[in-house]
């Protein structure tokens, strides 16, 4: 009963800052941590991983936290890219979503863009087996994924407490490599991972960027969670939200973001995804494609937005187009932009639906684009009720609009 009480009390004074968060970003005071960072922020004890063997990277164990009271570790692969004797390489954290694991794969797409890579697994498990059936080790933490049915259990013990836990020791322990520059590591996740992420990006100020691919925050108001919310009950859904929803983390998330996502995300939607943008006070892109497909295996690592993203931030490299105005009257809407590679084309997104998100249909169209005046522009059709432009560079590479909903008499 006790830690019971514990938990809720801890609830109520994260949930207390609510209307702080929704006024003003810059003006928050600290919101409430569970973790104790100056702890989190050490390198943590590693281990070898015997039995896992995967070409270009190594496996290892890495200490985490407790769970019920017994020491735990998480599996991870890391990767260095080729690289000159002495020299610092920048680096990236690799949070991988439901039912996956530490990929590989996705370890070695980045060591091959010239980075140290670490992908850990958040769930207690060890790759092998298959999605959402993943081996558990004897070292493990709590099983996923957000821990719903665990909202009763010590906030110690919960899933999103250790999985978060997780993602910092592992920036922690690539920081401590000693041709890995400290300055110079970004973070990327999908889907469970990019809610880890947004959340970590509240918590771990030492990241550079960060790059949530579909996950979001405002789970508790229009996602597929939505069952698992109420079969909880609104006491036990009200404090899980106020334990682990990214909206509460996201206001302390200075880094610049890039926000990479689809317009029919079963999971994550757009109306959720605009609220979490909003709430970081840093810089934010935005890239978002029409009927985007959700998953690993190439379509949540291989944008290459993220690529260049991170080679602007911690190699000097291209940015991306800056959407710098956006508006819309008199049967218009139009965008101004600035770009250093110049934009090749650009479209017009739109749908004439209502409803879930996931199941509104969206068409796109040539908009009007003028290079002299760095405007883009188009006639809003007939009966649209939401609408984004994308700019497409010379390179194929996505900025995107926010969205802009419409009644649809209007």
């Amino acid at each position: 009963m006790r830690k019971y009480v514990i938990v809720l009390a801890f609830a109520l004074l994260v949930l207390s800052s609510q209307t702080v968060f929704a006024q003003d970003a810059k003006a928050l005071t600290p919101v409430p941590m569970p973790w104790n960072l100056a702890e989190l922020f050490k390198a943590p004890p590693t281990y070898p991983a015997a039995g896992f063997h995967e070409a270009g990277v190594e496996a290892l164990f890495y200490d985490g936290l407790p769970f019920q009271g017994r020491p735990t570790r998480v599996f991870a692969w890391y990767g260095m890219p080729a690289h000159k004797p002495g020299e610092k390489v920048p680096g990236i954290v690799l949070v991988h979503g439901g039912g996956g694991t530490a990929f590989a794969e996705w370890v070695r797409l980045w060591t091959s863009r010239g980075y140290a890579a670490i992908a850990m697994d958040n769930c207690g498990s060890t790759p092998g087996g298959k999605h959402m059936d993943r081996p558990r080790h004897t070292h493990s933490g709590p099983a996923g994924w957000g821990g719903f049915d665990q909202i009763d259990w010590p906030l110690q013990d919960q899933w999103t407490y250790h999985a978060v836990a997780d993602v910092v020791l592992a920036n922690s322990l690539l920081r401590s490599m000693p041709d890995v520059d400290p300055q110079r590591i970004g973070i990327t996740g999908i889907s469970w991972g990019g809610y880890l992420t947004c959340i970590v990006a509240g918590v771990d100020n030492r990241f550079r960027f960060a790059v949530p691919v579909y996950g979001c925050g405002f789970l508790g108001e229009d996602s597929t969670w939505l069952p698992d919310f109420k079969h909880m009950g609104p006491e036990r859904a009200a404090m899980w939200l106020s334990l682990w929803d990214p909206s509460r983390y996201l206001p302390h998330g200075t880094m610049p973001f890039l926000w990479v996502d689809g317009t029919n995300d079963f999971a994550y939607p757009l109306d959720s995804v605009q609220k979490s943008y909003s709430l970081p006070p840093g810089p934010r892109t935005l890239c978002t494609r029409v009927r985007m497909p959700h998953g690993h295996g190439g379509p949540g690592e291989n944008p290459a937005e993220i690529h260049a993203f991170a080679d602007n931030i911690l190699e000097g490299g291209t940015p991306l187009a800056e959407i710098t105005a956006q508006g819309h009257g008199n049967e218009q809407a139009w965008v101004n932009y600035k770009a250093a590679s110049p934009i090749a084309k650009a479209e017009f997104n739109y749908t004439l639906d209502v409803g879930l998100w996931k199941d509104r249909y969206w068409h796109t169209i040539p908009a009007q684009l003028d290079t002299t005046q760095s405007k883009v522009s188009a006639t809003l059709p007939k009966g649209v009720t939401v609408f984004y432009f994308n700019l497409v560079d010379q390179h194929g590479l996505i900025v995107s609009s926010e969205h802009v909903e419409l009644s649809p008499h209007s």
